[in-house]
Formats: C-alpha cells, structure tokens, sequence
C-alpha cells in the first residue's frame, strides 16, 4: 500500500504533441487571433490559458504576449500535451539547440562541469542535464569541451555519446573557429601577431610554457588587438589549438596578463572578475555537417572599460 501511496503522488511524464502552424497569408496576424483562425472550436478563454501556461511558441521563443506579430511565413509551435519546458536561469542562456547539439552562453563564475574540488558546486552541466530531463527523463547529456569557471560565453554539449565521440575525435577538423575577447593590462604593441609555445602542468596546476621539447603540448594562439584606451588593450583572441588555459597563459607572457587574472600576474581587477570571453563559437554539425556558427556580443564592461568602442566596432 505505502508504495501505491507513493506512486500515486508522482505526475506522469507527457511527451510533447506538438503542432506547428504557418502564416501563408501576406500580412503579419497577432499571435491570438492567428492561434483563434486555426482552432475555431476552441474558446478566446481556452487560447489565453494556452498563452498563459506556455503551450506557444512564436519566433522560436515561448510567449504570453497575445498581440505577438506572426509574420507572414512565420511558424507558430503549440505543445498540446503539456507547456513547452524552458531553460531559465541567471548564469546560462540558451542559445541554440536540435537533437543532437545544445550551444548555451555561460556566465563568469559558473563551472562547466564538476571536479574533485567543487563537487556541491552548481555547474552549467547540472543545469543543462536538469533541463533536458525535463524534456524527457531518458534524455542524457555529454560533455564536449569546457570554459574555465571564470570565463563567460559560448560554449556546447551534445545529448549523444554519438555526437560527443564524433566532435571529440575530429576535434581539430570540425571546429572551424573559436574566438574569444579578453581585456589586457596595458597597450600591445603589435596590432596583431601570435604566441607559440609548449604548456605543461605543474603540481599547483599552474600552466605554464616550457622549452623542453619532451614536455607538454604544443599550443598556438593568434591575436588581434581592436581597441587600446584607458591603460588596457581590447584584444580577439583565435586558437590553434585548445590547451588548458592557453589564452591566460599566453597573454601574460606578452606581458600583457588578462585583467582580474591574479592567477597569471594581472596586477588589478576594475571589473571584478577575469576578463575573458568566448565570442564565437563556429563547427560542423556532427550529424548533419551543417556550418553552424554563433556569436555573442562583447559584454557591454568590456566596451565600457575602453572608452569610445561601441559593438559596431567589433561586427567584422
């Protein structure tokens, strides 16, 4: 009986029913009245409980907004079974996801997934793996690759062991650009140039270069300054390779530490935290080999913190 109790007190898992519908007109329709146009059985009342609870979907995005233009063209998704499960939360957005691959934009502070050190730590694979669950409880989520706690921006995970082994094994070959914008003490000299070198691990789990040709792995980053003003340098970082603090490293043995980077020499922190961010985020799909490219906006501190530079700066 304790048992039937317990069940009893569960709700069911609901796949999602979902129906999409499509403007074929010529003019742009508010949301409920399009939604009204398709389902004329159904009540103004019972479209706005649908609006209300989160059951549609318009431009990719669930809305309750009633008056939403649906453009001509545009899709209109209505989850018939259950509202639509959304990601919300202060420290990770959504950016993109299918079935196969999820890109988020993580904030600074926030760990991308567990270590020995931090594991009562809430991490962006807690968060993510909490979501797709939601989804579906069989659904599962796979590590790619990882941002440092203290970095923000774009980063991605698959929800196959499939796509996770086919990204990681044609790691080199199937991500086309990786591009990220750091705040550096000082002004770099060169408007653009690289830094190579071999990085190896000490016990502290300080990276750091060594000439040793039997230590470490080979790692190149190029760089390009875009701003100087205020005692710091706006710079665009690209990776060769994709080395363990490799931007951190690098850039402070230009002499030129990532500010709020105490770790690597940065001698001040104006912003409170480490000024690195990963911009853009460019690879093949695993499954489809479709050129999927992402780009978040340099964070509006950044810009601040050089004064004159404004976003339209950095679009090229």
């Amino acid at each position: 009986m304790a048992r039937n109790r317990q069940h009893a007190g569960r709700h069911p898992f609901r796949e999602d029913r979902i129906m999409t519908l499509t403007n074929t007109g010529d003019e742009a329709k508010p949301l409920l009245a399009f939604v009204g146009e398709n389902f004329p059985d159904k009540s103004r009342n019972d479209l706005k409980v649908w609006l209300r609870f989160g059951h549609i979907m318009s431009g990719g995005e669930v809305t309750t907004a009633f008056d939403t233009p649906v453009a001509p063209g545009e899709d209109v998704r209505i989850n018939m079974s259950r509202p639509f499960v959304t990601l919300k939360h202060h420290r990770l957005q959504l950016v993109y996801e299918d079935d196969d691959v999820i890109v988020v934009n993580k904030g600074y502070g926030l760990l991308s997934v567990g270590t020995q050190s931090h594991r009562k730590e809430e991490t962006a694979y807690d968060i993510l793996r909490d979501y797709v669950k939601r989804q579906n409880p069989a659904n599962k989520l796979y590590v790619v690759h990882r941002l440092d706690r203290d970095t923000s921006g774009l980063m991605m995970f698959t929800k196959s062991e499939e796509a996770q082994e086919t990204l990681r094994h044609n790691w080199n070959n199937m991500v086309l650009d990786r591009l990220y914008v750091a705040l550096l003490e000082g002004y770099v000299k060169a408007d653009e140039g690289y830094v190579k070198s071999r990085l190896t691990e000490n016990s502290q789990y300080v990276v750091y270069s060594t000439k040793e040709e039997d230590e470490g792995k080979l790692a190149l980053t190029r760089y390009k300054v875009l701003k100087r003003a205020n005692g710091l340098s706006l710079v665009e970082f690209s990776l060769d390779t994709g080395r363990k603090n490799q931007i951190r490293v690098h850039a402070s043995e230009m002499g030129h530490p990532i500010m709020g980077d105490r770790k690597y020499g940065a001698k001040e922190s104006r912003l409170h935290r480490l000024c690195l961010h990963a911009r853009t985020l460019r690879f093949a799909h695993p499954v489809t080999r479709k050129d999927m490219r992402f780009e978040q906006p340099v964070p509006a501190k950044f810009l601040a913190a050089v004064r004159g530079a404004t976003p339209k700066d950095f679009n090229n």
